[in-house]
């Protein structure tokens, strides 16, 4: 897959079938969209798939407010990849773009990327003040001879699927909703940080660390059961959402996990843990005793976990 960046500038000369929107985690809801570009690149093997978004949510390119999302752009990358896209294009959400009138964008956007199909969601909408939509496609499309196929959302329990649906079970720690929604299980990617060794030195309980970039959505703190994925292996284990409040001093929000049964270190490798269940809410213990008595509970707890849905 080729990705492309950083520039407002670019250009395909094959014949591309594509589609647009912000894909902040690629859920459910935009199931059908790559449905339908996987079966015209099946009509027609001269087609590349091409996905265009914004290098961060549009929302938060101009306000104060900081934006978290559900998929980094590093993130969003692997899943396009993983899925047989052609082209990737973030295109940073300057003034420029911002400020540009729809039919000028979809000219751009048409003649730059030798558009021949458009796959757009009901809500999409672009250009200043977001003015366009998928009516303003299709009256243009015969003029720039790319044809445009409008797809109804995915429901859930009557409720479309969205990335603010997703969030909002994220939020609550439903692990299980948000991953139903999402279609895989909600993860967090990072590399292995030296720590303070408390885990293993003085808790008895080796653990990894990540620091999870600051744009990254984290579910509310608390521990959870997950499964980490390093170098092609699957790990059960459990994993810390938060700032250790019983460990003294000024400690990062962290990702931290103990992996069942596994003594390997870790330390500069990337892995990947992907969250399953809340066990409970992070708290902070009188002494180091409690919290050890209840690391080994919650130990407990995940084992069981996994040997229930081997059961199962």
């Amino acid at each position: 897959m080729e990705y492309i960046k950083q520039s407002i500038t670019f250009e395909i000369k094959e014949p591309t079938v594509l589609s647009l929107g912000k894909f902040d985690g690629l859920h459910r809801g935009h199931e059908l969209l790559m449905e339908y570009m996987a079966e015209k690149k099946k009509e027609r093997k001269d087609l590349k798939a091409v996905i265009f978004t914004f290098d961060i949510p549009p929302r938060g390119q101009f306000s104060d407010v900081p934006v978290q999302v559900l998929t980094t752009n590093q993130e969003k990358m692997k899943l396009f990849e993983s899925i047989g896209i052609d082209y990737l294009i973030e295109c940073p959400f300057t003034r420029e773009i911002m400020c540009m009138e729809p039919e000028a964008f979809i000219e751009k956007i048409a003649l730059q990327l030798n558009v021949k199909y458009m796959v757009v969601g009901t809500d999409f909408r672009f250009g200043h003040k977001r003015r366009g939509d998928y009516h303003l496609l299709r009256q243009y499309a015969g003029h720039y001879g790319y044809e445009v196929k409008v797809v109804d959302k995915m429901q859930e329990e009557g409720r479309d699927i969205s990335s603010t649906f997703v969030r909002e079970e994220i939020a609550a720690g439903n692990m299980e909703k948000a991953n139903e929604l999402l279609g895989y299980e909600f993860f967090v990617e990072g590399t292995v940080l030296h720590g303070k060794k408390i885990g293993r030195a003085v808790l008895g309980i080796p653990t990894i660390n990540l620091i999870p970039p600051k744009d990254k959505l984290l579910p509310p703190f608390g521990v959870y059961v997950t499964v980490t994925k390093h170098q092609g292996k699957t790990y059960p284990g459990i994993t810390n959402v938060g700032c250790k409040p019983t460990i003294e001093g000024e400690n990062p929000i962290g990702v931290e996990t103990h992996l069942f049964d596994v003594t390997e270190e870790m330390y500069g490798e990337e892995v990947k843990v992907s969250f399953l269940t809340r066990v409970r809410a992070e708290r902070k213990f009188p002494d180091l005793e409690g919290l050890i008595a209840q690391m080994k509970q919650d130990i407990q707890y995940g084992k069981d976990y996994f040997h229930s849905a081997r059961k199962g």
